[in-house]
């Protein structure tokens, strides 16, 4: 049996296969169709989200399989004080492969040390969110055609934002990858993230102005400032608006540079940038399907053969 608690639980090779699959997948969905019939996904939410459930939910339900679940922990169990432990040792009984998100980290590592089925980590705290990064990776494939050698801005809260964290992992073991930091002081990014960067000879800068820097970018991944994850309101409204990516902006970017975001967006992207050819963000969202409906077939060993037969193979 196997988990995702980061993208780093699947080596380049198995990404890129992966990847692989996720385009077949987006060529040929009625291949598909039926790979996971009588298979059940729990959707376990302990935290607000719109598109990473519905987009965990959808992938499921294309590939033929059923879902169940809470998306909100007020309505389950726990606000009679259950345990994630024993919320997913109850959720094993009913399930084939389960997806949580959870405020606190370290909750998706909990899950799996007593789950009988698959977990996927769909965000725990501001730590890890391996599945927006299989999001935001093959998007950037698609789109550029490959994950190496490029310059990516990360831009807004880098110290509270999963997503971040979760793609520079990710990110920092293809070939020629160069970061710029683009974020306020207190937003910028965690000091154990440069370390990690410093010790394996990964290029970086930092950056406080998007227009000093955004000329140089291949890709330019937004994010919002979070206002769950401030401890005080003035702080949030402070710096909430730090950033607004606009026309003006926009006309110093590269033609071919791509703008990327995990959404919600609240501010930081004006709508009059939408209609733009690279703003990327909605048809990220629908990468995401495809990424996930991927994964899901890879932790349960399924395969669809050219012919559309299915295969299940335990998974090591």
């Amino acid at each position: 049996m196997r988990h995702i608690l980061t993208p780093l639980d699947f080596k380049t090779q198995e990404l890129d296969a992966l990847f692989d699959l996720a385009a077949d997948i987006e060529a040929n969905p009625q291949k598909y169709a039926n790979a996971c019939r009588g298979k059940k996904l729990a959707t376990l939410f302990y935290e607000p989200s719109t598109r990473t459930r519905l987009s965990t939910e959808t992938a499921m339900l294309n590939l033929g399989g059923s879902t169940m679940g809470f998306s909100d922990a007020t309505s389950s169990s726990v606000s009679k004080g259950e345990s994630v432990a024993d919320t997913i040792r109850t959720v094993s009984c009913f399930a084939d492969i389960a997806a949580i998100r959870h405020p606190k980290e370290g909750a998706a590592m909990v899950a799996t040390q007593v789950s009988r089925i698959p977990i996927i980590n769909c965000g725990d705290g501001g730590h890890q969110h391996p599945t927006q990064t299989l999001t935001d990776m093959f998007t950037i494939r698609s789109l550029m055609g490959r994950l190496n050698h490029m310059t990516i801005g990360l831009c807004g809260d880098l110290k509270f934002g999963r997503t971040v964290h979760s793609l520079i992992d990710a990110m920092s073991r293809y070939e020629g990858i160069r970061f710029v930091f683009i974020s306020p002081k207190e937003l910028r990014i965690p000091e154990y993230i440069f370390e990690r960067l410093d010790e394996h000879d990964i290029q970086y800068d930092e950056f406080i102005k998007l227009e000093d820097v955004i000329g140089k970018l291949d890709i330019l991944y937004m994010t919002r400032v979070q206002r769950e994850r401030f401890f005080n309101e003035e702080d949030y409204v402070r710096l909430k608006d730090f950033y607004v990516l606009n026309k003006r902006i926009m006309r110093k970017a590269k033609n071919n540079m791509f703008v990327l975001h995990p959404l919600p967006r609240v501010n930081e992207i004006s709508v009059e940038v939408d209609n733009d050819p690279r703003a990327a963000y909605f048809r990220q969202v629908q990468y995401g399907v495809y990424a996930r409906m991927a994964l899901i077939l890879t932790l349960l060993g399924i395969h669809v053969n050219e012919d559309g037969t299915v295969t299940q193979t335990p998974v090591e």
